[in-house]
């Protein structure tokens, strides 16, 4: 398997040339609606080449542009317990934004596969978490690179490394992924491609079953400042005419979002009240540490917490995704302290709170969990009664809820 299958279904096993994905576009187009019998086999075929049933990592596989235009047969996304939202995939196990990383999240339970999207030099986009590649990928194995190196100011910092808008796509496509934390697993370092964002979707629409997507807008004052395209179109025009493209539209829990669900993070208030004018697709506001000012328009932490503000911001997103330390603050001995009122102020005003980053490891853990990461998902999903949760561990998630709350039929069959 996985060798001539590969062109057929759209997947391209060690290649790096981007005509192969025109090329399944082609296909695609010649091949039209086929019946649910085929895409049982390309699904089936897809799990078989990608991830085995003991769990093995394939390295070598690429997606195609194969959209998975029809749902029948699939079960849909459940809608009656708090969401697994894969944060950057299954990170905590495998290098992140990979295409492995959200296959084994998927594997897991995840109900979302969250992204952070960036742009590249010639105006793709793609899956990249940091601005620059130095922390997750062997860039500086790359001898032909040593000269890129600059220093831009990022949200009021000077940062140096390997920006993205300063690559290429082609160039991207020949560095590999690399674990960000010291602390996990390496044994897939230098293994995995850095993917677009549309075959981040691919991953989504090829699932077994039906799997949200929840991509963020990143940094877009920085994207726009350095990266122009045609016509004069913004970063935010790119990245939804994107989704558009793959019928990732309808507010949420319509007939339309159930089919494709989505939600649209940014920290950038502007961008999400600009992309509420060119899609109905939910939005979410992300809330950084009380330290940071918002990226575009320099509001405090305060100010976008405030009653005003979030009477403001309701008219255009259905919920919030505060950092979990400004909701509950731990004190310096690493205990938490009283929760504030935020997620109150959010759900008075019908918004949803999706806090982030939920994570197993000790280091992360505040010591009222005692290092067991099911009584930190008992504490935010039962005391704090969060409505979906960021976690680098997806199957721990999915593990606590099978085993608290395990589901009633209440999903989607579409």
């Amino acid at each position: 398997m996985c060798g001539n299958e590969d062109t057929f279904l759209g997947f391209f096993s060690g290649r790096n040339s981007h005509s192969s994905y025109r090329s399944s576009e082609k296909m695609e187009s010649s091949l039209g609606s086929k019946s649910g019998a085929l895409e049982v086999l390309r699904v089936a075929l897809l799990l078989l080449c990608i991830v085995s049933g003991t769990g093995a990592i394939r390295t070598g596989v690429k997606y195609g542009h194969v959209r998975n235009s029809e749902n029948s047969g699939r079960v849909g996304l459940q809608t009656e317990r708090a969401f697994n939202i894969a944060h950057r995939g299954a990170n905590g196990e495998l290098p992140e934004e990979t295409a492995q990383a959200y296959l084994r999240a998927i594997e897991d339970g995840a109900d979302f596969i969250e992204t952070d999207i960036l742009a590249t030099k010639d105006g793709k986009l793609i899956c990249q978490h940091d601005m620059i590649f130095d922390v997750t990928s062997n860039i500086n194995d790359h001898p032909e690179f040593k000269d890129r190196v600059r220093t831009y100011e990022v949200q009021g910092e000077n940062v140096t490394g390997y920006f993205t808008v300063d690559f290429t796509l082609d160039e991207i496509k020949t560095l590999k992924a690399r674990q960000r934390f010291a602390d996990r697993d390496h044994t897939y370092d230098d293994q995995f491609d850095i993917i677009t964002f549309e075959e981040f979707i691919a991953i989504a629409l090829n699932a077994p079953r039906i799997v949200g997507i929840y991509p963020e807008i990143k940094n877009p004052v920085f994207i726009n400042e350095h990266v122009k395209w045609e016509g004069g179109k913004k970063f935010e025009d790119i990245f939804l005419e994107t989704l558009l493209r793959y019928d990732y539209k309808g507010a949420y829990l319509s007939e339309n979002w159930l089919k494709r669900p989505i939600f649209i993070q940014s920290f950038a208030p502007t961008s999400l009240v600009y992309a509420s004018t060119l899609t109905d697709s939910p939005l979410i506001f992300l809330i950084d540490d009380v330290t940071m000012p918002t990226q575009d328009t320099n509001q405090t932490y305060a100010e976008i917490t405030s009653d005003a503000y979030l009477d403001y911001i309701s008219q255009y997103v259905v919920g919030i995704g505060p950092w979990k330390d400004n909701i509950v603050p731990p004190d310096a001995r690493n205990y938490l302290t009283l929760p504030t009122d935020l997620v109150d102020k959010a759900h008075a005003r019908n918004l949803q709170v999706h806090p982030y980053t939920y994570r197993n490891e000790f280091s992360y853990l505040h010591f009222d969990f005692h290092v067991d990461p099911y009584q930190e998902y008992d504490y935010w999903i039962n005391t704090i009664g969060i409505d979906g949760l960021f976690t680098d561990f997806t199957g721990s998630l999915r593990l606590f809820q099978e085993w608290t709350t395990p589901l009633k039929g209440n999903y989607h069959n579409r």
